[in-house]
């Protein structure tokens, strides 16, 4: 058992229900992955690449995880993945859009690939995932999608604007579509990260002090630290997304859950 809010979860919470995890193979998605499994889902774990997201189908068994290989950018191949997961695990009850890719670099050095395959991925994955969830989950007036955007969506950032552009495009469609589908009794949330211990960001640290320079700030580049002191683990993120698919959040639409330890000193 683990507990939310000094609520305690039940391994039961989510017994019965199918849930697709894309970017599951690692970091976040794969956190995401296990949460869900934890609390009794079943989960069909997308990722473009399979070593990450085999190991979890091999590590919990293919009654429990299965494992499907599409890049979200390609339309045709995640309404090809949905559609099999409803034909083998049954009724679609849970998406969690995790995919992401991060590029660095100045606004004047961008190039057009580097550009277009963020929003291919990030915002335009996001779509696509979203829609063929959203068609079958409306027509049965349940279900919930949680996007996992960035807090850079909201705060401006040196040699992201690419990303954060992308995270915020994701995060305002998420919010649209929650008002569509709202009266059909589908739900549709935001969870927006910080800085975590992913091999993300582990990419980003140039050396040993990178992760101090992290949660103390650089006045430098603009940005703020962390103000409760620590780097996110993956599971925080995960904790968040499993407390919104969850029946204690039914009453929660349309949110962006912000879990990067104060750092965008949010109001």
């Amino acid at each position: 058992m683990n507990g939310i809010g000094g609520t305690v979860v039940q391994q039961s919470e989510l017994a019965g229900r199918v849930a697709l995890v894309t970017g599951a193979g690692q970091g976040i998605g794969e956190a995401v992955t296990r949460a869900l499994v934890a609390r009794g889902a079943r989960v069909a774990a997308l990722d473009r690449t399979p070593d990450g997201i085999k190991d979890l189908e091999a590590e919990f068994g293919s009654d429990t995880v299965t494992a499907h290989t599409a890049d979200v950018a390609d339309a045709t191949a995640v309404e090809a993945v949905v559609d099999e997961v409803e034909r083998t695990l049954g009724p679609l009850a849970i998406l969690v859009n995790v995919a992401g890719v991060l590029r660095t670099s100045p606004v004047i050095d961008i190039t057009d690939e580097e550009w277009n395959r963020t929003f291919a991925v990030n915002s335009t994955g996001v779509f696509h995932t979203s829609r063929a969830a959203a068609r079958r989950m409306s027509e049965r007036r349940s279900g919930c999608i949680v996007t996992v955007g960035s807090n850079a969506a909201g705060v401006p950032r040196t040699s992201m604007a690419a990303y954060a552009a992308s995270k915020a495009a994701a995060t305002m469609f998420t919010k649209c579509l929650g008002l569509e589908l709202a009266r059909s009794g589908v739900r549709c949330n935001v969870v927006s990260p910080g800085s975590t211990d992913t091999a993300m960001q582990r990419g980003l640290w140039a050396d040993e002090e990178a992760p101090r320079r992290v949660i103390e700030g650089d006045p430098a580049s603009y940005r703020v630290g962390i103000p409760l002191g620590r780097i996110a683990d993956p599971a925080d993120v995960a904790d968040a997304v499993t407390f919104l698919v969850s029946d204690r959040a039914r009453h929660i639409t349309m949110h962006d859950l912000y879990v990067d330890g104060g750092a965008t000193l949010r109001a």
